[in-house]
């Protein structure tokens, strides 16, 4: 082989095997919507629903399967920017986690009292229902 021909290759093999990347920057596509609850893209599934079937092993893929409103490459951006960063995430589910016992405590505390067991039996009885 002649060293021009060499020459060529070389060149050929330094193009095939380098691959110039400029910088991406790849935006999250998380909305606030209302105020305090983050919502995936153009959908209207929950931030804690997707990260929560992320950390319990479910796929990109399996996630969107689960909410089809989810745009695939949104779901691989928003797990990206956790892997990435996970405390600020973590913070918002604990935060959100904190809002929603609050919020199931009130709902229970307002509540009135079923009748108990006694109390049921009894209607029973006097509707001629059990012996």
């Amino acid at each position: 082989m002649r060293d021009e021909d060499i020459d060529i290759v070389e060149r050929k093999m330094r193009m095939m095997t380098t691959v110039d990347f400029e910088p991406l920057t790849v935006e999250v596509p998380l909305r606030e919507d209302p105020p305090g609850t983050f919502r995936i893209g153009e959908s209207r599934v929950l931030l804690e629903l997707v990260i929560g079937a992320f950390k319990r092993g479910e796929t990109p893929e399996a996630i969107v399967r689960s909410y089809r409103t989810l745009r695939l490459a949104d779901v691989y951006a928003v797990i990206s920017r956790y892997l990435a960063n996970p405390a600020p995430f973590d913070e918002y589910l604990r935060e959100s986690e904190e809002q929603a016992e609050a919020i199931r405590c009130a709902i229970e505390a307002s509540q009135r009292p079923g009748p108990t067991r006694e109390e049921l039996l009894a209607r029973a009885k006097a509707k001629g229902l059990v012996p």
